[in-house]
């Protein structure tokens, strides 16, 4: 019986880490394009260029986020 409780509770914590992780990725992702156009458009280059050259990282990210919203969507399917 306190496996089942010591498993109920893990599986919540990680849920709860995976949505804060999940938060602040977005976060970090939002901050990351703001501020790049920010100084593109201080530097003078233009939007299309700033975004072109951030768009590796901005993939990266996305797969990353993609990846940890299937593994909070497979724990809360299997709670």
């Amino acid at each position: 019986m306190a496996d089942t409780t010591e498993l109920t509770s893990s599986a919540q914590a990680s849920s709860e880490e995976l949505t804060q992780a999940i938060a602040e990725l977005e976060e970090y992702r939002e901050r990351l394009v703001n501020d790049t156009l920010s100084m593109a458009q201080r530097a003078k280059i233009m939007k299309a260029q700033a975004l072109a050259n951030l768009q590796p990282q901005l993939t990266q990210l996305d797969a990353t986020l993609e990846s940890l919203r299937q593994q909070q969507s497979t724990l809360t399917s299997g709670n």
